[in-house]
């Protein structure tokens, strides 16, 4: 990239970001101007720690040039369907685990743990996302993963913000944790017939059922918005990963999905690239054995 030609200029621009009021010492708190030193370093001029801007956060202890871990990220922002670690290997010149670590990276770093709760009235399905059945059963049993969806339904037509889950199974034990962590109390909340819902009014929801077998309207047209997210997800999937998802990681792919839906109205890609490195310099370390199995999300409050 032409605008970070060296790691000098990558390290200037991420200090701007992650101090944009002034260097703050993660040891005393102190806002001062801090001393400059040798490789990188950054001393205190009152407690005379020393740090790096970035150290605590996913770029710490890399030894990938953060010229790569910057053009990594832009092609992930500006890249109109995103794109595969084999992708981002051939373009790089990198190797595939290398690829494939920094995108899982900054995948995590693209949730943020005071993100707002959505509001309004607010859609909710379940979809199956994986392989094509050979016989097998359908419906919310199928031996697929469970990928429940919430989106905001806008007045009178659009649609706002979404989150996305994969719960081990459509019973009320996944389904309504789900609805209480990303849905603000007082919403109205608009559900099928299916029974796992059935304790949100409990929760504080205004739970309005709309029930298929009664209807003569298909699925996706009772439930559009829901119905599209999940095409546009299995078609991105498909598309762009080829498929290849595992269970294990499918919920660092929602995540991605999500922060990029949720900015599709954006008006510049490179606002896009500023806001997933800013959310990259205030989320902590991550070792590749944390991500190399699926990275446990139930611990980062999604």
């Amino acid at each position: 990239m032409e605008c970070f030609p060296n790691n000098e200029f990558c390290i200037a621009y991420l200090e701007k970001l992650r101090w944009p009021n002034g260097f703050i010492c993660p040891e005393c708190d102190s806002v001062s101007e801090p001393w400059y030193q040798t490789r990188g370093r950054l001393a205190c001029p009152r407690c005379r720690h020393q740090t790096s801007v970035t150290r605590g956060t996913i770029f710490d202890k890399t030894r990938t040039p953060l010229t790569t871990w910057l053009e990594t990220a832009w092609h992930m922002t500006t890249a109109k369907n995103g794109l595969s670690a084999i992708t981002l290997q051939r373009t790089l010149g990198t190797s595939y685990r290398t690829a494939w670590t920094m995108l899982h990276r900054y995948r995590i770093a693209m949730v943020r743990s005071e993100r707002e709760q959505l509001s309004g009235i607010v859609e909710i399905d379940e979809c199956l996302v994986g392989g094509v059945d050979h016989g097998g059963k359908r419906g919310r049993g199928a031996d697929k993963a469970i990928v429940v969806i919430a989106i905001e339904i806008k007045d009178p037509v659009g649609y706002g913000r979404v989150r996305m889950r994969h719960i081990p199974d459509a019973s009320g034990d996944a389904l309504v944790p789900f609805v209480c962590d990303v849905v603000s109390p007082g919403a109205t909340v608009q559900t099928d017939g299916w029974g796992g819902y059935n304790e949100l009014q409990k929760n504080g929801y205004v739970h309005q059922k709309k029930l298929m077998s009664s209807s003569d309207d298909p699925a996706h047209v009772s439930m559009p918005g829901v119905h599209r997210i999940a095409s546009l997800l299995k078609r991105w999937i498909l598309g762009t990963h080829q498929g290849s998802v595992s269970a294990e990681h499918l919920q660092s792919y929602l995540e991605e999905f999500t922060f990029r839906f949720n900015r599709r109205s954006s008006r510049s890609r490179g606002l896009v690239f500023r806001r997933l490195l800013e959310q990259a310099v205030v989320t902590g370390p991550i070792i590749e054995t944390e991500i190399a199995h699926g990275f446990n999300w139930q611990q980062h409050n999604i």
